[in-house]
């Protein structure tokens, strides 16, 4: 028999609501972990509240403090969690706390974090004794399903033992035999507007708590069939759109609800501004923008193909969308291998002089340790995205997701993937019971095609990459490089080749980045785990001597502790570079004593606490905002100055309360101002020249 839930009729014999509880966990220990709305969840209870009316009492939970307490009190009748990887471990730990509490509770887990293989789904739920269901895909259905069940019985323990028995459309579960029942309902939910919005029926409320970010969808689904990827499985290939009424109201709905410290917007579309009606979603935006003040800047993943469309979207925007593209590999052979080679690299390459010329912020987004990828081929990879001037390179290792293609032992086979596993950032609490909870993942180190100590030269100098290919604070010098014919990655190379050369300081960051990089790596989540429950042990990850996303880490030290002598580092290799070019004279050497000067007044103290009091001031005998215009395709000896030009470096106020605002979110330590930079726009960040000329100050240029 196959339960299915088309309408719900009601039981006669209910006497009061059934209780559920849905949760969307974040850790909040030593910072705020992850900051989007609980939406996923938000959509199920919304649907189940259209379905089920007041025969339902449902609490959304966000915060882990918030659900431990609620499920040791007053536990529900059904409690419904999300399963990723970065919620993955205290999920569990929730549902065997509430199961203690309540035993006749039923406990369903959903999301993307699910082998797709069936030898792995059975070994799943074997290993997951607790979980009554598993919803694989969209979570209405098999969620609303189950409700309905257990609405229509007499009690929670027949709708158990029937759940044990029967598979429930659209879901996993498990009998006491162990066998594994399957109906997975490979029907979408395609007319999205069936699923009332969570915004505007207030579900989502008590989550405009200034602290986190509102979550806006305006499709599902992904063309793309990307191996490493859990949107990469055939059923979620068609996308499906909530109406353009229904987004405009949501989006009203957000900006007339948050808070003034709350500055930005998640867009959670795979891929935003490919499809024509996202023009319109922009122009709304755009309006709102304009009315509310809101959002000061938009994250989203852009689309991979569609240029121009993107291009369009964007910028509409007033530069507020920071544009990220997911790159991954420049390499054909290895693109062919995760199966994205319906994905155009020319085209994607061509979209980056488009967006400079638009004055788009840009990031691109790499792995490493992709199947088939070479020390060579990476490093080729790299050396494309700085030739094609990308504001910022995000070079992230390649990690093995449960629901992806690339986690099924075949492919681990097939390429002879080395892994590790490391502690996910922030993400570890100590729950009422007890007990130390602790996320982990695990990444690929090395392969038949890769040996470990290449991936970690290749992490160190992604590293160098990430703190200094930053977008406007360095943008002078690597302009200057371009104009004397000079290869800009060699710059980054050469930061790293000769690091023994930079200041005791800069040397000191960066082998500590590399031991950091080599120490947060396990050889299986056992060890982690039991390593982490020793209370010396979870010391080091309260005080963030462990468990760090160490790029983001070590980028906040530079930029929060020691900017002045890694810009020192970046000048002298510069300089170097120009030295020993052919071209060198001594009008280059003054071109460039500009160029340094003005990138060290960008890069001064932008987090220090009297940031606003320190302003450096230098003189310059070339126009470098003239020069850095965009508009300009000049040479800098067309800029020389007959007087000297005065310019002070200022972080204007907007720009203090921006950072101050995340700041005060996730905290001054170390960990909290790496969140702070992963969440703040680089055009945010960095000081603005001020021009003193005939008495006059005035700002000489404008992200805006």
């Amino acid at each position: 028999m196959l339960y299915t839930a088309n309408y719900y009729l009601g039981s006669l014999k209910k006497t009061r609501p059934l209780k559920i509880y849905l949760g969307d966990l974040t850790y909040t220990t030593v910072t705020l972990a992850t900051e989007a709305f609980p939406l996923n969840v938000g959509f199920i209870a919304s649907y189940c509240k259209k379905l089920f009316g007041d025969d339902v009492e449902i609490t959304l939970f966000k915060y882990i403090d918030d659900i431990d307490k609620a499920v040791n009190e007053n536990p529900p009748d059904i409690l419904g969690l999300s399963n990723y990887c970065w919620s993955h471990n205290v999920s569990y730990e929730i549902f065997k706390m509430c199961k203690k509490s309540n035993p006749d509770v039923i406990t369903i887990w959903g999301g993307p974090n699910f082998p797709i293989d069936f030898p792995s789904q059975k070994k799943f739920m074997q290993n997951y004794p607790e979980v009554d269901l598993y919803v694989p895909t969209e979570g209405e259905t098999g969620f609303s399903n189950t409700v309905k069940l257990c609405l229509e019985l007499n009690s929670l323990k027949e709708a158990k033992q029937i759940i044990l028995k029967n598979p429930i459309d659209g879901c996993i579960s498990r009998n006491e035999q162990g066998e594994i029942h399957y109906s997975i309902s490979t029907v979408r939910i395609s007319s999205l507007n069936e699923i009332p919005s969570p915004y505007l029926n207030g579900m989502m409320d008590k989550f405009f708590d200034g602290k986190l970010t509102p979550m806006l969808q305006t499709n599902r689904g992904c063309p793309f069939h990307c191996t490493f990827c859990t949107d990469g499985r055939d059923e979620v290939n068609a996308i499906n759109n909530f109406s353009i009424e229904r987004v405009q109201d949501d989006i009203q709905y957000i900006a007339e609800h948050t808070p003034k410290n709350t500055h930005s917007l998640h867009i959670s579309d795979l891929n935003f501004g490919m499809y024509p009606r996202d023009i319109d979603i922009c122009e709304t935006l755009a309006k709102i923008q304009q009315k509310y003040d809101y959002p000061k800047y938009i994250k989203c993943t852009t689309g991979k193909n569609q240029k121009d469309k993107i291009i369009k979207a964007i910028k509409k925007l007033n530069n507020s969308l920071r544009v990220t593209m997911s790159v991954q590999s420049l390499d054909p052979e290895v693109l062919s291998n995760i199966r994205r080679d319906n994905i155009s690299v020319d085209h994607m390459l061509a979209l980056y002089p488009a967006l400079k010329e638009a004055n788009l912020q840009t990031t691109s987004e790499v792995i490493l340790g992709l199947p088939g990828e070479t020390f060579a081929n990476h490093m080729q990879t790299l050396r494309d995205l700085v030739r094609a001037k990308m504001d910022e390179i995000v070079v992230h290792t390649c990690m093995l997701l449960d629901g992806s293609e690339m986690n099924l032992p075949a492919e681990r086979k097939k390429w002879d993937m080395k892994t590790k596993f490391r502690v996910l950032q922030r993400d570890f609490a100590e729950l009422s019971n007890g007990k130390k909870v602790i996320e982990y993942e695990e990444v690929v180190v090395g392969s038949k095609t890769m040996s470990f100590e290449e991936y970690i030269d290749l992490r160190i100098l992604a590293f160098i990459i990430f703190v200094t290919n930053q977008g406007i604070v360095f943008d002078a010098i690597l302009k200057f490089l371009r104009e004397q014919n000079i290869d800009v990655f060699e710059l980054y190379y050469g930061m790293l080749t000769n690091r023994k050369n930079s200041s005791e300081n800069t040397q000191q960051i960066i082998e500590q980045f590399k031991h950091a990089t080599i120490n947060e790596l396990w050889n299986s989540p056992k060890e982690l785990l039991e390593n982490f429950q020793k209370n010396s042990e979870y010391k080091k990850l309260l005080n963030g001597n462990a468990g760090t996303n160490v790029i983001y880490h070590y980028k906040a030290v530079v930029i929060s502790e020691s900017m002045g002598d890694w810009t020192e580092h970046v000048i002298k290799t510069a300089h170097m570079l120009i030295k020993n070019s052919n071209i060198y004279n001594d009008e280059l050497e003054n071109q460039f004593k500009s160029v340094a000067n003005y990138c060290r007044g960008l890069s001064y103290n932008v987090l220090g606490l009297d940031r606003l009091d320190t302003n450096p001031q230098y003189e310059f005998e070339y126009d470098i905002p003239s020069w850095l215009s965009p508009k300009s395709d000049l040479k800098l000896n067309n800029f020389k100055l007959d007087t000297k030009l005065k310019i002070s470096f200022q972080l204007d106020d907007e720009q203090f309360k921006m950072v101050q605002d995340n700041i005060d979110v996730y905290g001054h330590s170390r960990i909290g101002k790496s969140k702070t930079l992963k969440m703040l726009p680089n055009q945010k960040l960095w000081r603005r020249p001020l021009i003193t000329s005939n008495h006059t100050t005035y700002l000489c240029w404008d992200d805006e």
